[in-house]
């Protein structure tokens, strides 16, 4: 397969930028370099696209792969034919090149397979030809009572038996059948055993077209079946099919032709639509787990790259009932200060004596924001930290921030490593905290998946959502880039080009020698040798470094053309730590870009990249967005009343909706029809995790714990 050609007509680009891309991936270079610092060479192209042309082509190749082994398999046999070899050629699924191999694959003991042994091979070929007037007579030839054919008829149903697995095994006329199916079937589900109230009730009678259904209500389906609630099936009038299959294998009229329809119905009814059944409920749920996987890359991507709330000591409160809320202090940076365990869900005098301790915290330490785990007694800990806020005149705010994975990390080796004086629980609380300070670096220290920002992640292939999920993690964490003397191993590990052992070096390095002065510095870590210092080196900052170049997202690569494009526009690299480069695109564009990039012998695309960070050193793409929204006080559900507008942020974003918090504890939803005036295919269309909205209340369910939201008519 020519993949050059193959991958720029599917993406859309000059063939030129994909064999570019495919040799640089070749090389070994990662996505984040190869989107960052190789613009030239890709038309500047972003990571996720890059990502999507990585996965097409391993694709493509593993496609090849196993159309070379078919066509080996086959010739071994000696029945490779001129026809067999040019479907292998033009087959562009596994599912095609699987469906040519079907004749030939050993097969288990079948009907069919009794019958061959059974010496009724001729006899059914004989048949299926429509070579012969009267069947029957031919028959009679091949009983054989030694062989278990005693009469006319026995010999008739084993032949019949082998006709409907040749047609059964025919790679043309199954995937037409599964065109057909896939255009005009319908997928069904009804209650299982009884009409009993579930989670399930709106599918106990439910059917859509197959070729229409939305992938949430396909999960929403398969987790219902495999959970005993419903069974599910897809459903066609059995005419559509058999009528194709009439005219394609039915050539005459008479007895035989009549032979060859049954054995028709029968290869529908028995071999052919319980595959094809299979397979395409297989396609619907890859297809519906590839969105899912994809909506919660997207939320995922948003959470990570919420805004940092920088400059705050934090207060992290991971709430309990029966054994306490764990609270902690850190600084602004991260470090642990104090710790403690207070219990606001006891008795009056409990109470008392938490809002004591959580107000001398705030005090002793000036703690400027407050985070509250959203797990078992979140709403009271809210409700008792407002109050306290409120008793000590609102110089504190807070905000409920997810504590999905938490635990789990509390009680990792990497947690119990980071903070090995702590208690588990008590880590928890630092996480807490950490996460309201700087989301990315926290978050990059837990499984993706155990995030929990998507919907069925359960559910899916769990070896492709950790694939998908890495890649994000990968992609934010380049895009902000990382301080080499304070990143922690988690967060060094997830920079191009570092591998887990490399990161633990880089650490080590560090705490042996010091703090990093420059970039170089970086070549004396072991195991980081010129590849992985090539990948890595533009993502990590120094800030401490003499070279200002150093705490920039410029490539050590371009340093020289950097310092020369600021030599042409009469600057100097003094100019960029005194941040007095604000007019340097102005001065570049005076004099042309095209002119500069001679000069420097450096791509548009980088130069324009390199007068950006010279203009804004250290700059954090996180900074562009909207700050999230802290809270002074908290509504109850009660509070609540139709018609209400309130401000909330999207904590998740999902096939039908969107929740939103608008600080009542429980999210509220915004179904897809009430988010925009506009018709919109998705709810990504318009909002993202971390999204601050107005809102404005529909409905509230007290009893179900359910809020209805509109965004529309505001």
């Amino acid at each position: 397969m020519d993949y050059i050609r193959t991958l720029a007509s599917e993406f859309n680009i000059r063939e030129e930028y994909s064999k570019n891309i495919i040799d640089l991936l070749d090389e070994g270079n990662t996505i984040p370099f190869i989107a960052r610092y190789r613009k030239e060479m890709h038309g500047t192209l972003d990571d996720q696209t890059i990502r999507a042309i990585s996965e097409r082509l391993e694709y493509l190749r593993g496609l090849d792969k196993r159309r070379e082994e078919v066509r080996a398999l086959i010739t071994g046999m000696e029945k490779m034919s001129d026809e067999i070899n040019a479907s292998l050629d033009n087959a562009v699924t596994l599912s095609e090149i699987e469906d040519i191999y079907r004749p030939f694959r050993p097969k288990r003991r079948t009907r069919a397979s009794v019958a061959k042994e059974k010496g009724l091979e001729p006899l059914a070929m004989l048949i299926m030809n429509q070579g012969s007037e009267d069947p029957r007579i031919e028959a009679e030839k091949y009983t054989d009572a030694e062989k278990g054919v005693g009469d006319c008829d026995q010999a008739l149903a084993g032949a019949s038996d082998i006709i409907a697995e040749i047609i059964s095994d025919n790679a043309q006329l199954r995937k037409r059948l599964k065109n057909i199916i896939r255009l005009n079937a319908v997928i069904r589900s009804k209650a299982s055993d009884s009409d009993a109230e579930s989670v399930y009730t709106n599918y106990y009678d439910y059917s859509e077209a197959v070729s229409k259904i939305p992938g949430h209500r396909i999960l929403a389906m398969n987790r219902g079946e495999k959970e005993g609630f419903l069974k599910v099936a897809i459903e066609i009038e059995p005419e559509k099919c058999l009528n194709i299959m009439y005219r394609l294998i039915i050539t005459g009229q008479g007895e035989c032709s009549e032979l060859v329809r049954a054995a028709c119905d029968d290869a529908y009814s028995r071999l052919i639509f319980p595959s094809v059944e299979n397979e395409i409920r297989g396609e619907l749920t890859d297809k519906a787990d590839e969105q899912a996987i994809g909506l919660f890359a997207m939320n995922l991507r948003g959470l990570l790259m919420q805004p940092p709330v920088k400059g705050y000591t934090a207060i992290g409160l991971d709430p309990g009932y029966r054994t306490g809320c764990k609270l902690a202090v850190v600084d602004p940076t991260g470090r642990i200060l104090d710790t403690a365990v207070i219990y606001p869900t006891h008795g009056a005098a409990q109470v008392q004596k938490s809002k004591d301790i959580l107000k001398k915290m705030i005090n002793k330490h000036h703690a400027g924001i407050i985070a509250i785990g959203n797990g078992t007694a979140s709403k009271e800990t809210e409700m008792f930290t407002a109050e306290c806020i409120g008793e000590i005149g609102g110089k504190v705010s807070y905000m409920v921030v997810s504590e999905a994975g938490a635990s789990v990390y509390s009680a990792s080796k990497a947690a119990a490593q980071e903070m090995p004086d702590l208690d588990l629980t008590l880590r928890s609380a630092v996480s807490i905290a950490r996460r309201l300070q700087d989301p990315l670096a926290e978050l990059v220290k837990i499984e993706p998946k155990a995030i929990g920002v998507g919907q069925y992640q359960h559910d899916m292939p769990q070896k492709r959502l950790s694939e998908v999920l890495d890649g994000v993690v990968e992609d934010c964490v380049n895009s902000v880039g990382a301080d080499l003397n304070t990143a922690s191993p988690a967060l060094l590990s997830r920079v191009a080009g570092i591998s887990k052992t490399v990161s633990d070096n880089i650490v080590a390095y560090r705490e042996e020698n010091g703090a990093f002065t420059d970039r170089r510095q970086l070549k004396k870590v072991p195991k980081l040798g010129p590849k992985a210092f090539e990948q890595c080196a533009g993502f990590l900052r120094v800030a401490e470094s003499d070279e200002p170049l150093d705490n920039t997202a410029v490539h050590p690569e371009s340093y020289d053309a950097a310092r020369k494009l600021l030599e042409i526009c009469g600057c100097s690299p003094d100019d960029i730590r005194a941040g007095r480069l604000g007019g340097l695109k102005a001065k570049a564009e005076s004099i042309g870009m095209e002119k500069i990039s001679g000069q420097t012998g450096t791509g548009i695309p980088t130069l324009e990249d390199i007068i950006t960070e010279l203009t804004r050193p250290g700059r954090d793409p996180r900074d562009e967005l909207p700050p999230p929204m802290l809270r002074t006080d908290v509504l109850d559900i009660k509070d609540l009343k139709e018609g209400m507008e309130l401000k909330g942020t999207v904590r998740n974003v999902i096939d039908f909706g969107a929740f939103v918090d608008i600080g009542v504890h429980q999210d509220g939803l915004v179904h897809i029809s009430q988010i925009s005036e506009k018709r919109i295919k998705h709810p990504s269309d318009v909002l993202s995790v971390g999204d601050i909205v107005t809102v404005k209340i529909l409905s509230v369910d007290e009893k179900k714990g359910r809020i209805s939201l509109t965004m529309k008519n505001l």
